[in-house]
């Protein structure tokens, strides 16, 4: 009887935390829409871009901000350098001597979230944009963003991240396009369970110096705190993504221990409305767990294979997966191949990230994802 629970359960699981839920939010949303009030406002805005040892890409990332369509007696550009040593400097300060709006913070080497928060406390505007080095803003992109903070309620927006990249194997792309669907039935239905670090905006009065990181932690905060997280598709922010799914499976590693930790130490399910809950559980929990949830379908398929059709269907179906992602691996020509490929890494980096947590817990300092400037 337990191996059966354990085998309904997980086959239960990944069927709803990857088909049902998003299925069941965009439906939800028709009936129940909660609409954010925009408008085309122009607040002060202070737009933070971290960096450490940037100087492949912080000309063309400071020049793009520079071509946003917002007035520049209304915008900062904050180049927070973590003690950068190679000519990061150097170049944002050339950009700075022309134009009055931008400026170099240097900062001590201490990672990502404390450059934030330095850069946070050093700017004084209605709003704090933030934005990763080696992305690219489209021109409108920061006001399509911040017309959602004329409905009082909003807190927190984030953009779209799109991936451009012509070669290489990476389906994270693809993945995006997934995650954005339910992130945009989320938002309609009140607030996003997750964001990115790509674009996105906070107004000043609800920013915190939260230690467990913005993307994952602010939405969720926010959401704590009785206002709302939203999702704002118009706003565009574009990456290269990894170039092959081996490297994506590295950055992820690197980067999901923050997940594991907010997970476990920050409290995300109390104090949150019951729809939220059922969100967060739904797309956050169940989907941290596939990895485990996997390994428990497959051993109880082959531990019940005698017991009935269904088992042997099963473990059938999970075989031929596996095959369909080794031909991925393998780089065969398989309709879905690259994608099963992609999945399996993915899923099994979560579970690494989850060992590298509780062996080193969540690193401070960030690592550049290979080919992704």
């Amino acid at each position: 009887m337990i191996l059966k629970a354990i085998f309904l359960a997980s086959a239960a699981g990944l069927a709803w935390t990857h088909v049902g839920y998003p299925v069941a939010v965009a439906a939800l949303r028709r009936v129940r829409e909660r609409p954010v009030r925009k408008d085309e406002i122009e607040p002060t805005v202070s737009l933070i871009v971290p960096a450490h040892d940037e100087e492949d890409v912080i000309e063309a990332r400071v020049q793009n901000l520079l071509e946003l369509d917002y007035p520049a007696d209304k915008l900062e550009l904050v180049v927070a350098s973590d003690a950068s040593t190679d000519r990061t400097d150097e170049l944002v300060e050339g950009f700075a001597a022309e134009h009055g709006h931008v400026r170099l913070l240097r900062c001590e080497r201490g990672g990502k979230l404390p450059a934030l928060n330095r850069g946070v406390r050093e700017t004084e505007s209605d709003v704090i944009a933030f934005g990763d080095a080696n992305a690219t803003w489209a021109p409108d992109a920061l006001r399509k963003l911040v017309r959602n903070f004329a409905d009082p309620d909003v807190a927190y927006v984030c953009g779209q991240v799109r991936f451009q990249r012509l070669d290489g194997t990476n389906k994270e792309g693809l993945y995006w396009r997934y995650e954005m669907w339910q992130r945009e039935s989320e938002s309609a239905l009140g607030s996003i369970t997750g964001g990115n670090g790509a674009i996105y905006a906070v107004r000043r009065s609800d920013y915190v110096e939260w230690p467990f990181g913005h993307d994952q932690g602010f939405p969720n905060l926010m959401v704590q705190k009785g206002r709302r997280a939203v999702y704002e598709p118009e706003a565009l922010a574009f990456e290269k993504p990894s170039r092959h799914n081996e490297d994506e499976f590295r950055r992820k590693v690197r980067m999901l221990p923050w997940s594991w930790r907010y997970l476990f130490e920050a409290g995300p399910l109390r104090g949150v409305p019951p729809m939220y809950l059922f969100e967060l559980l739904s797309h956050r929990v169940l989907r941290y767990a596939s990895g485990f949830l996997h390994v428990g379908l497959l051993a109880t398929s082959i531990a019940l294979v005698g017991e009935g059709w269904i088992y042997q269907a099963a473990l059938a179906a999970q075989a031929l997966w596996l095959a369909l992602a080794a031909a991925g691996k393998l780089k065969l020509r398989v309709p879905g191949a690259g994608i099963a490929w992609y999945y399996l890494l993915m899923t099994a980096a979560t579970m690494a990230a989850l060992v590298r947590y509780l062996r080193e817990g969540a690193p401070l300092m960030w690592e550049k994802a290979e080919g992704t400037r």
